[in-house]
């Protein structure tokens, strides 16, 4: 019955999304919400900027109904069979409800900033405000948050809170070609849906099924090449979202001996979009301009470069995610040295990823040298 209920979730949420997105794609334009060929782009074209509102419209849609669900359905005990497989009395599935409509108003506050932003530019340090408050909320009124073993509540949602905004920027970062940041996230969400089934935990993988069908219904469009971009009122809530798989999914209750590491997990699932922030905010740094100003020094960026189509780039991105977050899911069910192998192995992986991508094409020395 629960997977019935999974695969009805994502493919209810999928074609949500792609009923959305192709709706979105026709009102955008009329609403001034396009993208116009500029520097931080390789589009030549004025693209629709309605993504953001299937996705976020796809998650609002089954967050407002699942909220009502839990309330009217579960909590009064029609359902008492769900209640039971997920070892949760009526009152906890009643405080799941509330939890659902603070992230739902959490959410809606980052779309409508990120919707101001593409419509008329909200500015960097806004946005950045904005992003600490709704992490801030989130972490202490939804219980977003990491514990760490930490017995202080403030310090665990002040931990939490950056966590989430840093995540929300790395998103936002990696929305910069086709398809880029809402592949890499539905697979990243798919690595911490695998590691919340292997723990029981129906409330998460629920949100990330939705999540993850919302995702991929906008892909359909999104994808190479793409007719319509998701823009900052999509990016910043992706971010948040898959920030609060993270901090959801209970990872150190999956060890079977209770070791600590598997809350490596998903700093390992995000090694790709946490390279990419890191490195263009460096980069950005080392050239005395700000970390928050638009360019094309992304890792996409400088794959396509290296001669790959965007087609290419997308798709090494994703294996990139794929060969990390593999990793990932086992880490409840290694000793410590199988631990150290994969954080090891990840480590590999994104030096491997710095060296293809800083090295130029040596074919097209070798061609001009025999021009010459």
């Amino acid at each position: 019955m629960l997977v019935s209920l999974a695969v009805a979730l994502l493919i209810g949420s999928f074609a949500s999304s792609v009923l959305l997105t192709a709706l979105a794609k026709r009102v955008a334009p009329r609403l001034g919400l396009v993208a116009y060929p500029k520097a931080d782009r390789y589009h030549r074209s004025i693209i629709p900027l309605g993504g953001g509102l299937a996705i976020f419209g796809t998650l609002a849609l089954f967050l407002v109904a699942g909220a009502a669900g839990i309330r009217f359905l579960i909590a009064p005990g029609h359902l008492g069979w769900l209640a039971e497989r997920a070892n949760l009395d009526p009152a906890d599935f009643l405080r799941r409800s509330g939890e659902l409509l603070v992230i739902l108003l959490c959410a809606a506050i980052l779309f409508l900033a990120g919707l101001w932003d593409d419509k008329r530019a909200l500015g960097p340090f806004t946005k950045l405000i904005v992003q600490f408050v709704v992490a801030g909320v989130a972490a202490a009124f939804a219980d977003v948050r990491v514990e760490f073993f930490i017995e202080s509540r403030l310090i665990t949602v002040v931990l939490s809170a950056v966590w989430i905004v840093l995540l929300i920027n790395a998103f936002n970062f990696l929305d910069n070609m086709d398809g880029a940041s809402a592949g890499i996230a539905a697979i990243a969400s798919s690595i911490l849906l695998t590691a919340a089934a292997f723990n029981g935990q129906i409330f998460v993988g629920g949100l990330a099924l939705v999540f993850i069908g919302a995702l991929l219904g906008f892909l359909v469009f999104n994808f190479p090449p793409a007719s319509i971009f998701m823009g900052d009122a999509g990016s910043l809530v992706v971010g948040f979202f898959v920030a609060l798989l993270t901090l959801r999914t209970d990872y150190y209750a999956q060890a079977r001996s209770g070791p600590w590491y598997p809350v490596l997990l998903p700093l390992i699932a995000m090694a790709v979009p946490l390279y990419d922030f890191g490195s263009v905010t460096l980069l950005r740094i080392r050239q005395g301009k700000s970390p928050f100003v638009g360019d094309t020094q992304h890792f996409s960026h400088r794959l396509r470069r290296r001669g790959l189509t965007d087609t290419q780039t997308a798709l090494t991105l994703y294996l990139a995610t794929l060969c990390t977050g593999l990793g990932a899911t086992f880490l409840y069910q290694v000793n410590p040295i199988g631990a150290i192998l994969i954080v090891g192995q990840t480590l590999l992986i994104v030096a491997v990823i710095g060296i293809f991508e800083s090295t130029g094409r040596a074919d097209k020395k070798e061609h001009s040298d025999e021009g010459r």
